[in-house]
């Protein structure tokens, strides 16, 4: 079992050997989940990259190139 020391801060150090099973790395992110009986396990906090399909709809219909500079020059004239 590792073991580790929380500063002041609530901060704690990842042990390296739970770094490496978990195969974290420097600005990984992790999450915390509530096993009961007041324990708690980690695991990296990795999604595929298609869980994010269907989080931007699609416009309803295609907008063209021109459409997208005009807006672009209307923003663009009010600054």
């Amino acid at each position: 079992m590792s073991t580790a020391v929380m500063t002041s801060k609530g901060q704690v150090t990842i042990p390296l050997d739970v770094r490496k099973k978990l195969g974290l790395d420097q600005g990984d992110r992790v999450d915390f989940v509530d096993i009961g009986n007041n324990q708690f396990g980690i695991m990296a906090a990795v999604e595929e990259v298609t869980s994010l399909k269907g989080l931007v709809r699609k416009p309803a219909a295609p907008i063209s190139l021109a459409a997208m500079n005009n807006a672009i020059a209307r923003r663009g004239a009010k600054r």
